[in-house]
């Protein structure tokens, strides 16, 4: 990304009204003595926020508002820095704040407020320091930004996450959250009125977009994810959790001066939270039949309810199923959306043939996977919000009894048969066409002689 190009990121901070935009004043920098004030209003809207949109797009696009719980009822509005040296948002009330960067600094008639180009408004201790003492991406709105990091700083238990707005119009935090969950081994999740909504594996999101780089940082300071632009490209792109509960990805497009959508979740039946309940697994790729399927060795609890397409009660254990040092197996699912992590445990120093024999000792373990690929996880007790993947999906072993292992493995080789009767089938038929071709070539030979 070339300099010229990042300082047309973000070069405003303004006093905005979301029906008809104010005037405003704008600055890149400002200090004890500066304000930034609203300007005179155009239209009856009343609310006003102090928010940060992108300067060279056509496309108003607000990406972080800062009093988005605590509006300016008029257009009295005032950002400034206060004597304590914070940042702050006044009404008509210069006493008492609307809203407040919530710090105290030791000197603070030398801090800075700054706009820098990524789109991060950030308090310095003064002019010549680049020491931030508070930033506009440790709380984000609705909107992540390359260099915005998603995640826990374990050291002073910041939590950052995304909250949708209530409505289009409306700022404020809304119904919907997307977390990185810290426990077990980090995952995605987004929640709506509080429930799981929908789930991903930080794996599915490392490098794996055309414009952008995800880095996972797992230490003992923090658990977060932070995306750039991969082999600096320019392009501008955010990703934005809507009122609706859908995550959406978005690139600009300059040539049509419009925001390209990338990709969006939850989209199908099987993309939300649990649809199969605990031990059931989501395909939605099997035709005549419905998409919830119990995983080996599982019945459905309700089986009334499961056939009427409610798979919300998930399956349970077979009735007189031993697999606690029983001869039990592990049948392998290919291509699966491996289990909620956060009770997982995980050991990423373990080989797949270590850790199928650590499951097999403890009688608790119903399953085992890889992460992402590499190390090991296992889970105790229900298996939640499984489904079939064939992008990016992993092998998952499930614990059965020798004779439902039996059973699986006859499916196999029947299939296996199957694929073998249709290439014996497929040989024979080509066989036929050359023999008819030869008799042809010798036929023709002959009455020319």
């Amino acid at each position: 990304m070339t300099k010229n190009f990042t300082t047309m990121w973000f070069d405003k901070i303004l006093l905005i009204s979301f029906v008809l935009l104010p005037s405003c004043v704008c600055l890149h920098t400002f200090t004890l003595n500066q304000a930034i004030k609203d300007g005179d209003v155009a239209g009856n809207s009343s609310n006003r926020y102090v928010g940060v949109w992108y300067n060279q797009i056509s496309t108003q696009t607000v990406v972080w508002v800062a009093n988005r719980d605590n509006p300016v009822p008029d257009t009295s509005g005032v950002l400034s820095i206060n004597g304590d040296g914070g940042l702050v948002i006044y009404g008509n009330n210069r006493s008492f704040p609307l809203w407040s960067a919530n710090v105290t600094l030791s000197s603070p008639n030398n801090s800075i407020a700054k706009l820098l180009d990524t789109g991060n408004l950030v308090l310095l201790e003064n002019e010549d320091s680049q020491k931030v003492l508070w930033q506009g991406f440790d709380y984000p709105a609705d909107t992540m930004l390359p260099l915005m990091k998603i995640g826990l700083d374990r050291r002073s238990g910041l939590n950052r996450f995304l909250t949708s707005w209530k409505s289009k119009d409306d700022p404020g935090t809304g119904s919907c959250s997307y977390r990185l969950d810290p426990s077990g081994f980090p995952q995605i999740i987004l929640y709506k009125d509080g429930a799981p909504w929908w789930r991903d594996e930080v794996a599915s999101w490392v490098d794996q977009t055309c414009c952008t780089a995800t880095i996972l940082v797992n230490n003992a300071d923090e658990v977060s994810l932070m995306s750039s632009a991969k082999n600096n490209q320019s392009n501008f792109s955010r990703t934005v959790l809507d009122e609706s509960g859908t995550f959406r990805r978005f690139t600009w497009n300059d040539r049509a001066q419009k925001w390209t959508e990338l990709w969006s979740a939850p989209i199908e039946r099987c993309d939300f939270y649990g649809q199969c309940g605990p031990n059931g697994n989501c395909d939605p790729y099997v035709t005549n039949t419905i998409d919830c399927i119990c995983l080996p060795g599982f019945e459905p609890k309700s089986p009334t309810d499961w056939y009427s397409r409610d798979g919300i009660d998930g399956c349970v254990k077979k009735k007189g199923v031993s697999t606690c040092r029983n001869g039990e197996k592990f049948v392998n699912l290919e291509s699966m959306k491996i289990p909620d992590l956060s009770r997982a445990l995980v050991n990423m120093n373990m080989s797949m043939k270590a850790c199928k024999q650590e499951c097999l000792k403890n009688c608790s373990c119903v399953a085992y996977s890889s992460s992402d690929k590499t190390g090991c996880v296992t889970w105790y007790g229900e298996l939640m919000d499984t489904r079939v993947q064939p992008s990016n999906g992993q092998n998952l072993y499930v614990r059965v009894d020798a004779i439902v292992f039996a059973q699986y493995a006859k499916k196999s080789n029947d299939s296996l048969s199957k694929k073998e009767k249709l290439a014996i089938s497929l040989v024979s038929v080509l066989a036929l066409f050359l023999l008819v071709f030869l008799c042809l070539l010798v036929t023709e030979d002959e009455e020319k002689r």
